[in-house]
């Protein structure tokens, strides 16, 4: 059934008699779609269904892999959607705002309700250009090819003011060591070190604080010594002071991680790399 088919049974429903939840009900659409559809006179909604047809033509030709994403994975965002069409087929050209539309309505269709949860943060200023990088850690559990699970962890940088990522994956857990080698990968991929990089009161780098006064392990003081950048701890409790890296580590879960299958740690990496390339930097 398509858009204009789907508007006529509507308003045919509609001079039964039927109200708003019955229809949604019966065709199995959201309450939603049937007051948008109500709202629009026949005229109207024949030229709105002629100006979808030619953008959503070349995605009609996924529906079959986009629902089966759906079914398999309702959690699915459409920016994932987006993502992976583009992974899948590299000449692909839809804009992101088209696929968005498209999921909301095979959802909506084919009655696959997706759960939110929505993590806040209050807006604050950005800093200046070069002023602040922001660092932290993740971890995840992945499932490899032959469905057993996979522990992951990763480090996250971001510019603070124009929100360039750069992500690293180990399939260990990190020494200072790696942390260091991970900045420095880190700064080749920023083509440069901010002013100063924020993090946690994580201890592979910090062995106390005191009324400002940081005391860093041996390892990383040298490394920071030898780049020339300050040291600022985030506030405990405070995920605002690094809201933005906080987000992004919450990005890379649900739009690159999230139901991805691990083969090897390198592989992971390429993968990560060119996801950076392709949407984490490339939007």
């Amino acid at each position: 059934m398509d858009k204009f088919e789907m508007y006529i049974e509507i308003r045919g429903l509609i001079n039964q008699k039927y109200s708003v939840s019955a229809i949604a009900r019966k065709m199995k659409i959201s309450r939603n779609t049937v007051y948008k559809y109500l709202q629009k006179t026949p005229d109207e909604m024949a030229d709105w269904t002629a100006s979808t047809m030619a953008r959503t033509k070349k995605l009609d030709t996924h529906k079959e892999l986009v629902l089966d994403w759906l079914r398999e994975y309702p959690d699915m965002t459409a920016a994932q959607v987006y993502d992976w069409l583009k992974e899948k087929f590299p000449t692909f050209k839809v804009g992101e705002s088209t696929v968005r539309n498209y999921v909301k309505d095979l959802r909506a269709e084919y009655s696959i309700p997706k759960e939110l949860n929505k993590r806040e943060y209050e807006a604050i200023p950005d800093p200046p250009m070069g002023e602040q990088i922001q660092a932290d850690f993740g971890f995840v559990t992945v499932r490899n090819k032959a469905g057993k699970p996979v522990k992951l962890m990763f480090i996250v940088f971001v510019l603070a003011h124009s929100r360039f990522k750069y992500v690293w994956f180990q399939n260990r857990p990190f020494t200072t060591k790696d942390v260091v080698e991970a900045h420095k990968k880190a700064f080749i991929a920023f083509s440069g070190v901010s002013k100063e990089i924020v993090y946690d009161q994580d201890r592979l780098l910090v062995v106390a604080e005191n009324e400002g006064d940081i005391l860093l392990t041996e390892e990383f003081q040298q490394f920071v010594n030898e780049v020339e950048f300050k040291v600022v701890l985030c506030r405990k409790a405070d995920p605002e002071s690094k809201g933005r890296v906080e987000n992004v580590v919450g990005f890379v879960k649900k739009n690159f991680v999230q139901h991805r299958i691990y083969h090897n740690i390198d592989s992971w990496n390429e993968q990560c790399q060119h996801w950076l390339d392709r949407t984490g930097n490339g939007k």
